[in-house]
């Protein structure tokens, strides 16, 4: 099935692969609103928790392109990035990114250790982790935060109930068509992701972060169905 001009899927199978690789960026820009606009805050935002010898983590990093946006910012400090993803073609792309202190691993991020950190990003990412390993990574995210650490949370929301849902879906659906995509690519993006993408309401995020002990969490970002928000520990 043809969900872009240079990628195809399959149904319940959306993989990010060599050719969604190729073409991730003006993709996911023409997908998801604001894409830039969200990295330009969040690297914006490192200066407040990034300071000498820090760690900053970017679980679910794709090509590394906004973990480079901070390093580079931020390459007067001391600070070693380090950025997990499971898709193998995206970390082939990440490691083009050669810059001092910056690495990336192809791991599972519910799977792996995470040491002392100031900065932890989750950039659409939990949406695709299975809704029975999200709380314990989470909780894994809080307990690996020094105090005063920062975890950046940005998801794909879900209405509160079924009406708001259809809003959130249509006006979705209408940007993507202003956007350039075509009806028949638009629906067939949506059966890929069937059983793939699972977002949670705001709600439900808010309680995976309070549940794991966040207490100062903050909204810094909202377009239709994308929220994203920050929780200091």
């Amino acid at each position: 099935m043809k969900v872009d001009k240079n990628i195809n899927s399959k149904r319940s199978n959306w993989r990010f692969d060599k050719s969604v690789v190729k073409s991730f960026d003006e993709h996911i820009s023409k997908s998801v609103p604001f894409y830039k606009i969200t990295h330009d805050i969040i690297v914006k935002l490192s200066d407040f928790f990034l300071k000498d010898n820090s760690l900053c983590y970017d679980l679910g990093c794709s090509n590394g392109t906004l973990l480079k946006e901070i390093a580079l910012r931020q390459k007067k400090n001391n600070i070693k990035f380090i950025g997990y993803d499971i898709s193998k073609d995206m970390i082939i792309e990440a490691k083009k990114k050669e810059i001092k202190n910056l690495n990336f691993y192809q791991k599972d991020i519910t799977k792996i250790p995470l040491k002392k950190s100031d900065m932890i990003i989750c950039v659409y990412i939990l949406q695709f982790v299975q809704p029975k390993f999200r709380q314990a990574l989470i909780n894994k995210i809080f307990k690996s935060l020094n105090w005063g650490g920062v975890l950046v949370l940005v998801e794909k929301i879900r209405g509160n109930d079924a009406r708001f849902q259809d809003i959130l879906t249509f006006l979705h659906h209408d940007y993507k068509k202003r956007k350039g995509f075509k009806t028949d690519e638009i629906y067939n993006k949506e059966i890929s992701l069937r059983g793939v993408l699972e977002p949670y309401s705001i709600k439900a995020n808010m309680d995976f972060m309070k549940r794991a002990g966040f207490e100062d969490i903050m909204p810094f970002f909202q377009y239709l169905c994308f929220k994203g928000f920050f929780a200091v520990k």
